[in-house]
């Protein structure tokens, strides 16, 4: 397979930074998109890095721009950067729900919205965008609810441009992750914490980054294609729906 141009948003660390390497060690190039400048640490050539704050739209689609001109052009999106801020209802004054509410959507929902609109300017027949959703969209998240809720308005979103984007050869599909080990969340794995966590799957333990990055380079595989619209789980069957 030719080398691809792919953006990642979201990719400094955890699940972004493991699947722009993925598709770094199949010989493609990879815009990375990070806060902090300087060269991306993947192997083969041809690769950028590109900045952006995602919750101001004009600073997405300079971003898109910038990384679909420092690549010659886009094949593969991969919308991964997202929020994830701890709002209880009843222990959350208002000011500050309103604000979780504000900042998480701005990033996790209407950004993947954004980048995508830009990118399809871009993508041409082939063309692939993966989303990474959640399994929280599904089963609730009681103290991140925003979140939630943009991961399930995402595989929304992902299932209306499957359909509005396949008349010019372009698929999107989306991943839903359980539990991910990163090194966010190392501390709480060590913790006692940790065994309850692992058991919410019957294999006792949680995803590692590669093994959503390897989901994400099949559904953007030529291959795919008639995946458009899908939205996988890769859960290790903690959830069912």
């Amino acid at each position: 397979m030719a080398a691809r141009r792919v953006l990642v948003t979201g990719a400094s660390r955890g699940i972004g930074a493991a699947i722009a390497r993925a598709f770094a060690e199949r010989g493609d190039r990879v815009a990375v998109h990070r806060r902090t400048p300087g060269e991306p640490d993947l192997p083969g050539d041809g690769h950028a890095v590109v900045g952006g704050d995602l919750a101001d739209p004009e600073a997405t689609r300079a971003m898109v721009d910038a990384a679909a001109e420092a690549l010659g052009g886009l094949d593969v999106v991969v919308n991964n950067a997202a929020v994830y801020v701890e709002h209880k209802i009843l222990d959350t004054g208002y000011d500050r729900w309103q604000a979780a509410w504000r900042d998480t959507l701005a990033v996790d929902l209407l950004a993947p919205a954004n980048v995508c609109w830009c990118a399809a300017r871009y993508l041409g027949p082939g063309g692939r965008i993966v989303n990474v959703s959640s399994r929280g969209a599904y089963r609730g998240e009681p103290d991140h609810p925003a979140y939630g809720a943009a991961k399930a308005g995402l595989n929304s979103l992902t299932q209306s441009l499957a359909k509005a984007l396949a008349p010019r050869g372009i698929a999107v599909t989306a991943v839903a992750p359980g539990f991910v080990a990163t090194d966010l969340v190392d501390s709480l794995l060590a913790s006692q914490e940790g065994a309850a966590i692992r058991a919410q799957s019957p294999f006792d333990r949680v995803a590692q980054p590669e093994e959503v990055a390897a989901a994400v380079l099949f559904l953007a595989s030529p291959e795919a294609e008639w995946s458009s619209g899908a939205v996988l789980d890769l859960n290790g069957a903690s959830y069912f729906r």
